[in-house]
């Protein structure tokens, strides 16, 4: 069964976060989506889709990292898939 979230947090986090913690992340839980940050909002936003199972370790991965660097006012939240990703994980800079 495939899974779909939306996770958003504060745009405080340390430089190459997304490419080497997040991205690396996704790619070891097999995740496709995106990742960006949202300049207006002063957020990232995170968009992770993939079998249930890896889309939850993917999302708990993302919790202890969280707590590593302090980073709080995290909302994760079902996503209805709106575009194919193509089996890819990228970030958007």
């Amino acid at each position: 069964m495939n899974k779909c979230v939306k996770i958003t947090f504060p745009n405080e986090v340390p430089a190459n976060f997304l490419r080497d913690i997040i991205q690396k992340h996704a790619q070891k839980c097999d995740i496709e989506g995106i990742a960006q940050v949202v300049v207006q909002d002063k957020r990232v936003k995170i968009i992770a889709c993939g079998q249930k199972c890896n889309v939850d370790d993917f999302v708990d991965q993302l919790h202890k990292k969280f707590s590593e660097h302090a980073i709080q006012d995290v909302e994760i939240e079902p996503f209805s898939r709106d575009k194919d990703y193509r089996n890819v994980f990228r970030i958007i800079e």
